[in-house]
């Protein structure tokens, strides 16, 4: 038996559904690290767990390792220490060291959640991505921009899922924007080049270094477009061929920036850009699973479940790849203008129209409060063996259903 400590500050429904792969893989036992209370966790986890440990600050790597010994009392001797949460990534792998176990170590760590010095890295290594700097006063924003021209992005240096991210035009928003975030040497801020095209992702699985599957996504439109504008639905797309030669072009480059970033073994979410003139940039990439319900939409692409996979891969740095069977979509159904949904108009007609392609969906409910993130107030996946049909039904989703807020 392995065990292995999982370490989840809270048990939001996405972390439960990792937390449950691990507590179900054959031949592991599962500890809890959490800053929950073991009650609040729902009855089918706790039964599922070997062990449970709550701590004040679950980003505190010293508690992080401490909790970890503790649950040796009730696991053994803890083999691995995961998680999914892309804020905890550092002090995982600082704790790591404490404990003298295996896994992403903290210089590597640090590579994937520091987004400037990623950036760096990348370009030190002659591999394509956004002219960028870590900016400690509007004067040297300033500067940047006065260097690299303009719209410019500014972003937190260790942002995910493209929060408290915006795009600025000209010296007037950029210094009203920084106003705000007031950056200073102990609070940075990120600026980096607009990057304009079509954008995508790779997700990705290594073992002790080798890629042993990948995908591909196209979003319609671009995250920081949809964060802009919150009235945007928006929606991805997984084709069911990734194999092209365009395809591998990609994928070499994608591939060589993971191993320059240090990853070994780990399942990785990386965005890319294909430029108006055919070039690659990239964008960020995050050493853990994909967030916004990808894992699902990627276990639908392919028949198999990615929760699973995940767990086996760190639990015991294996993993089957499986074949791409489906082209899917993930549709993100967001209102705006209100704190709870009102109502949802069109879902009849879409029933009509596409309910046979419906493999999985979270629709809003009125009277749900406003979910405030990017990732919109439901979803629909849909799934079918031709990515043009998949295509087009998400396109039709979209025009069909409204989210009505008040």
């Amino acid at each position: 038996m392995t065990s292995v400590a999982f370490l989840a500050p809270y048990a939001a429904p996405a972390t439960l559904r990792f937390v449950r792969a691990v507590a179900g893989t054959p031949g592991v036992r599962c500890g809890l690290i959490t800053q929950e209370p073991l009650e609040r966790l729902p009855a089918d986890v706790r039964s599922g767990l070997a062990g449970h440990w709550r701590i004040d600050d679950a980003l505190d790597p010293t508690q992080i390792a401490a909790a970890t010994r503790s649950l040796e009392n009730q696991i053994g001797p803890v083999e691995r220490l995961v998680g999914i949460l892309e804020q905890a990534q550092v002090a995982m792998a600082e704790a790591r060291a404490m404990l003298g176990l295996p896994g992403m170590d903290a210089a590597t760590a640090e590579n994937f959640r520091d987004k400037a010095r990623m950036k760096s890295v990348l370009r030190d290594a002659g591999l394509p991505c956004a002219r960028h700097a870590l900016v400690r006063s509007v004067d040297e924003a300033v500067a940047f921009a006065e260097r690299t021209g303009f719209p410019l992005v500014v972003k937190p240096p260790a942002g995910a899922g493209a929060r408290a991210t915006y795009r600025v035009e000209n010296v007037a928003d950029l210094r009203q924007g920084l106003a705000v975030s007031q950056p200073s040497p102990a609070s940075p801020a990120l600026l980096e080049e607009f990057m304009t095209g079509r954008e995508f992702s790779f997700d990705s699985v290594f073992v002790r270094g080798d890629l042993v599957w990948h995908s591909f996504c196209h979003y319609f439109p671009s995250p920081l477009e949809v964060m802009e504008n919150p009235w945007i639905q928006w929606c991805v797309l997984l084709p069911r061929h990734i194999d092209d030669a365009a395809h591998e072009r990609v994928r070499t480059v994608t591939t060589e920036a993971i191993r320059t970033l240090g990853l070994s073994t780990g399942m990785t979410h990386l965005e890319w850009f294909l430029r108006p003139g055919g070039d690659i940039a990239l964008s960020e990439v995050a050493a853990r699973p994909p967030g916004a319900q990808f894992t699902s939409l990627i276990s639908w692409a392919h028949d198999a479940d990615f929760y699973k996979g995940w767990a086996d891969l760190v639990a015991h740095e294996r993993f089957d790849p499986p074949p791409r069977r489906y082209a899917v979509a993930g549709v993100y159904l967001r209102g705006q203008g209100g704190a709870r949904v009102a109502a949802v108009h069109g879902l009849d007609a879409a029933q009509s129209e596409i309910g046979r392609l419906v493999v999985e969906s979270h629709l809003p409910r009125p009277g749900q409060p406003a979910s405030g993130t990017y990732e919109g107030d439901g979803y629909v996946i849909l799934r079918h063996e031709e990515t043009e049909v998949v295509k087009q039904a998400a396109r039709r989703l979209l025009d069909l259903v409204k989210v009505e807020m008040a």
